[in-house]
């Protein structure tokens, strides 16, 4: 059986506004959860027009209070840019609000651009670096206190918040087998090293209190729709959108359009099309067929799908339609 899940950007649609985007994230999230999705989780990112979920806690618990069972939480917080301590906090209250409903994933990478990270204040080399040593601490401030122990999130010590790490390279895949930890790779926009991180965390995983045995969540893009046709011109949202940040053009997350070829250049096509190459987009039985092949390649135990798609109403069908799909949470043969 696997699961499905959604990762959201809260994407600020070209002709709308935050406050649009954040209701529709609200929308998207009980949607999910009447068709049966696991978990909707929410990415860090800063300094970018078109994605409203920049205070990542803050829209999480906007999602948890117009759901009432489905999981909810991050994908991911980038570490670096936040204290343990901080997250600790943030996501300890989370999980007083809803619990046993709250995950936390985390990232290395920054989430945005080299000044606007230097804007979050914080030492970037040492965050990095540090990345490790934070992702123990802030277990054990999510954990049961210690005697003596000097510094308490309040709230948060005690709350057990289940971490997850995410990551597309290598790094995050070795220091996931190392701790024990649940693992999700970015393969929705970073496929290179997907095989050979998934690979290398399952050979290397080390139990732990936390997790028995390797557990690997992969993600894709996806755009589902009645036919073939009207899924790839939804997904041309997407493929402009990944033009653009290759271009260094900041704005909202574009209308679709009826030709990329008039968009793209044959070389910015063929890089997004290998960036994309995951992703699941077409007619239902068009979708079955790709997404049972990722499934047969990866083995994986669980789908997290971001579904970039300009229309809320249209974003809310492919919802419905991927939960409606022949191989809903089964893994091919």
């Amino acid at each position: 059986m696997v699961p499905f899940s959604i990762l959201d950007l809260s994407p600020v649609a070209e002709g709308s506004t935050v406050s649009h985007s954040l209701e529709s994230s609200a929308r998207m999230a009980r949607k999910a959860e009447e068709f049966g999705y696991k978990r909707f989780w929410l990415a860090e990112h800063h300094g970018m027009p078109g994605i409203a979920s920049a205070a990542t806690a803050v829209v999480i618990g906007h999602v948890g209070a117009a759901t009432k069972s489905i999981r909810i939480g991050s994908g991911g917080i980038m570490l670096p840019n936040h204290s343990p301590l901080v997250i600790a906090e943030q996501f300890g209250t989370l999980e007083a609000l809803f619990p046993g409903r709250v995950d936390l994933g985390l990232g290395r990478a920054p989430g945005t651009d080299m000044r606007t990270a230097q804007a979050l204040r914080r030492n970037l080399e040492a965050g990095a670096n540090s990345f490790p040593n934070d992702v123990v601490e802030l277990q054990q401030l999510l954990g049961t206190p210690v005697e003596n122990q000097a510094i308490l999130a309040v709230p948060g010590s005690g709350s057990r918040v289940p971490i997850w790490l995410l990551g597309s390279s290598l790094y995050s895949a070795q220091l996931a087998a190392m701790l024990g930890l649940p693992y999700a790779f970015a393969s929705h926009f970073a496929p290179d090293m997907l095989l050979d991180a998934i690979g290398i965390y399952r050979d290397r995983f080390q139990p732990s209190s936390t997790l028995d045995k390797p557990y690997v969540m992969v993600g894709v893009m996806g755009a589902v729709a009645a036919t073939d046709e009207e899924a790839r011109y939804h997904f041309t949202s997407a493929q402009q959108q990944f033009v653009n940040l290759r271009r260094n053009v900041r704005g909202p997350f574009p209308r679709p359009v009826a030709d990329m070829e008039a968009f793209w250049s044959p070389m910015e096509k063929m890089n997004v099309e290998n960036t994309l190459r995951y992703a699941v987009v077409g007619s239902p039985e068009t979708a079955e067929t790709k997404l049972t092949a990722f499934l047969k390649e990866t083995q994986a135990d669980e789908v997290i799908i971001s579904m970039p798609i300009h229309d809320i109403e249209m974003r809310l069908r492919s919802v419905e339609l991927f939960a409606g799909l022949g191989n809903f949470m089964r893994v091919a043969a």
